[in-house]
C-alpha cells in the first residue's frame, strides 16, 4: 500500500479517537463536577527511504499518532442550590468516598443521607471525613458545613452545636500523572500515599461545581472532525481511482 493511503488511514483512526473523546464531553456537559478531555496527537516518522534518488524530507514519511488523553482541570463554574448537602469545592481539592473498590476522589458534591444516615454520594458511596465515613442520628437536624469542612449539626436532645466531622479533602501534585478516571465520575490513585490533605481549597455548602466543558466549542470541533474525516475518505478514494485507472491503462498497453 502507498504511503498517501498509509498516512490518510493513520490520521482517519486519531480523528475517530478525537470523535470519540468530544461526544463523551457533550455527553456529559450536565455532569456536576466533571472534568473534560482533551486528545495527544504527535508526528511519527518512518525510517528512511530506502532507495538513495530520494533526498531530503523525501526520505521520511509522517504519520498521525494517538498518544493518548489528558485532562482539562480547571474549575468549573458554582452553581447555588440551597441544598445543603449539595457541596462545591472551591480550589484544586478532591472529596473521598469509599467504593467496594477501595477508595476513590470525585469532585461531584451532590450528596445524599441514606436510611442509615451516612453521608454518599448519588451512586451510594461513602463519604468520608477524617475520621471515616460521616453518620448522622436521627435525632440531628440543621447540617452546616463550613468552609474548611467542619460538619456541625443541631441534636434535639442537646442546647448546643455538635461537631459530628469533617471532610476529608485531598490533592495532589501531579493530577494528570497520579489520577486516573475510574468511570461515574471518580479517580483512582495509582498510589493513594500522592493523595495529601488539601488545606487551601474551601467548601461552599449549597453549592454544585459545574462540568468545565464548553458545549459550544465542543459542538464546533465535532463538525471540524467530521469533516475532515470525510474530506480524507475523499482522498483516499481519489487515490485508490487512480490506481484502478493507471492499471486500466496499463492493461490495454499492446505486447
Amino acid at each position: 500500500m502507498e504511503n498517501a493511503l498509509l498516512v490518510g488511514l493513520s490520521r482517519q483512526t486519531t480523528l475517530e479517537r478525537q470523535l470519540a473523546v468530544i461526544a463523551n464531553n457533550i455527553a456529559n456537559v450536565n455532569t456536576s463536577g466533571f472534568k473534560a478531555d482533551q486528545p495527544l496527537f504527535e508526528e511519527f516518522l518512518t525510517s528512511g527511504a530506502h532507495e538513495d534518488n530520494f533526498v531530503g524530507r523525501d526520505r521520511r514519511v509522517s504519520y498521525v499518532q494517538d498518544r493518548g488523553t489528558y485532562r482539562d482541570m480547571s474549575q468549573g463554574s458554582l452553581q447555588e442550590t440551597g441544598n445543603p448537602l449539595d457541596l462545591a469545592i472551591d480550589g484544586n481539592g478532591f472529596f473521598v468516598v469509599q467504593t467496594a473498590a477501595g477508595e476513590r476522589y470525585t469532585r461531584d458534591g451532590n450528596f445524599q443521607v441514606n436510611t442509615q444516615g451516612q453521608l454518599v454520594t448519588a451512586s451510594g458511596d461513602l463519604v468520608l471525613g477524617n475520621s471515616g465515613p460521616v453518620v448522622f442520628q436521627q435525632t440531628e437536624h440543621d447540617i452546616n458545613i463550613a468552609a474548611d469542612g467542619t460538619v456541625t449539626v443541631v441534636d434535639a436532645n442537646s442546647p448546643a452545636d455538635s461537631i459530628r466531622s469533617k471532610l476529608r479533602i485531598v490533592n495532589f501534585a501531579d493530577q494528570q500523572q497520579s489520577l486516573t478516571k475510574d468511570g461515574g465520575n471518580l479517580y483512582s490513585a495509582a498510589n493513594p500515599a500522592d493523595a495529601q490533605p488539601d488545606l487551601t481549597s474551601t467548601i461552599r455548602q449549597g453549592y454544585l461545581e459545574k462540568s468545565n466543558v464548553n458545549s459550544v466549542a465542543e459542538m464546533t470541533r465535532m463538525v471540524e472532525v467530521s469533516r475532515t474525516y470525510a474530506q480524507i475518505a475523499n482522498l483516499l478514494q481519489q487515490q485508490s481511482d487512480l490506481h484502478k485507472n493507471a492499471i486500466n491503462q496499463l492493461a490495454e498497453i499492446p505486447n
